[in-house]
């Protein structure tokens, strides 16, 4: 589990520990988050983490063994982690900033990806679950630089699938919409006005935001064998608001 101490990646950890009899989480800075986290998740499940860089091959590749060296099997590989990305107009991006983010989550996966194939192989079998966002589908104004490099991450899960399904390896993606978990918590508190918030809310169509708990489900769906026959797909937990 990449990104297991953020807003959304607790929330998929306590969901993956009531199906698994062993959760491995990373961190990136805050290893006191990581520490209170595995604290909590003992209690259900073993329980192991370590930080990681998704920028550094090395470092990716450092945790995915000490998951394997912990654990033994890895039966999901789940990215829930990402750059902080503010909300520019596309005229207003840089080219350092799309470098940062597409370094950070396309190329981050990438990386998770050629880690965690030669593991799946051997085991034959293996899901991934990715993170990407709803914006991929239905584009708010200001959302490129968040929502390119998750559509590259949306279009890589599909190759995946395409060409490892006959290893048993699955890959598919979940696209929250605005979540009160994370930085949609911090978007919701410091980006708009609570009137232009409200507006958003009324275009959902169960009419009210998001929980990290409701993502959290669906994360855990596709990384357990409920979903086996499953696999290339991206599922809209957003509550109806592309529609």
């Amino acid at each position: 589990m990449v990104g297991g101490s953020g807003g959304l990646g607790t929330a998929i950890c306590r969901a993956l520990a009531n199906e698994f009899e062993a959760v491995f989480f990373t961190y990136r800075s805050n290893r006191q988050a990581a520490e209170a986290l595995a604290s909590e998740l003992v209690r259900t499940a073993r329980t192991g983490f370590a930080p990681l860089d998704i920028t550094d091959s090395a470092s990716v590749s450092g945790a995915l063994a000490a998951a394997t060296e912990t654990f033994g099997t890895v039966p999901a590989v789940i990215l829930a982690s990402g750059a902080h990305i503010a909300q520019p107009y596309v005229s207003q991006i840089g080219e350092s900033q799309w470098l940062d983010v597409i370094q950070t989550e396309l190329l981050g996966f990438t990386r998770l990806v050629a880690a965690a194939l030669p593991v799946f192989r051997r085991q034959e079998g293996g899901a991934f679950v990715s993170l990407t966002s709803v914006a991929t589908r239905s584009y708010p104004p200001g959302d490129a630089l968040s929502s390119v490099p998750k559509a590259g991450i949306e279009a890589l899960s599909r190759a995946v699938a395409k060409e490892e399904g006959r290893y048993g390896i699955r890959a598919n993606c979940v696209a929250p919409g605005i979540i009160d978990a994370g930085l949609g918590e911090a978007f919701l508190k410091e980006l708009h006005s609570p009137q232009i918030w409200e507006g958003q809310r009324k275009r959902i169509a169960l009419q009210r935001f998001g929980k990290a708990e409701e993502v959290a489900e669906v994360v855990t769906f596709l990384a357990t064998e409920k979903s086996r026959y499953v696999t290339g797909q991206t599922i809209l937990a957003d509550g109806g608001f592309h529609l």
